[in-house]
């Protein structure tokens, strides 16, 4: 986790961010309610998304993203708790919350099936998870090519990993998924799971 890393990671996304990603982001959070977990922060680009919520609390380990989303804090409707921890041990009782969100997160977590699994034990019966990442593509060749990446490519971005497949993690952690759509040549998934 590195200074360099979180103060560039907003500009260098700006472009995508514009073009697609804030558009996917503003209809997956209109789906968060109740008190909300955000899992990886970041910098708070998705603080001022939420509006049917009651609060959010989220969950980042690097410091120097929680020091950008302080400022991003005053940019909310709702009340927003940073709290500096790791996704793989959440500091919740079970059946604590009402949706989870996660936005660009999995591919950089140390262990996404026990992030799931920790959101899976913190979220009420029937509650809903809404995951926007980018995976794994379908395409054999740009998966291969993916693959061939990461190794250079979580230096670079912090430990974000191409060839993940969360979709495949989150039913073998027994959510169901109800709702599931591929952007950009499968590159980018928008989920809706419960529990």
């Amino acid at each position: 986790m590195t200074n360099t890393f979180a103060k560039y990671y907003d500009k260098a996304m700006a472009p995508l961010e514009k073009k697609y990603i804030m558009a996917w982001r503003k209809k997956l959070l209109d789906q968060a309610t109740g008190k909300v977990l955000e899992i990886g922060g970041g910098t708070g680009i998705n603080f001022p998304l939420y509006n049917k919520c009651e609060e959010v609390i989220t969950i980042e380990p690097n410091p120097y993203m929680i020091k950008q989303a302080l400022v991003r804090k005053q940019e909310a409707n709702v009340p927003i708790q940073i709290i500096k921890n790791k996704a793989e041990n959440l500091p919740f009782p079970n059946n604590h919350f009402d949706t989870i969100v996660i936005t660009l997160v999995l591919c950089s977590v140390d262990n996404m099936t026990q992030v799931i699994q920790e959101c899976k034990r913190v979220l009420k019966p029937n509650g809903k998870l809404l995951v926007l990442e980018h995976i794994k593509m379908e395409q054999p060749f740009l998966a291969g090519l993916q693959h061939l990446l990461t190794p250079a490519w979580k230096h670079i971005a912090d430990g974000c990993h191409l060839n993940r497949n969360p979709e495949v993690i989150i039913k073998e952690c027994g959510f169901d998924i109800i709702s599931c759509k591929k952007y950009l040549s499968s590159l980018v998934i928008s989920l809706i799971a419960r529990c």
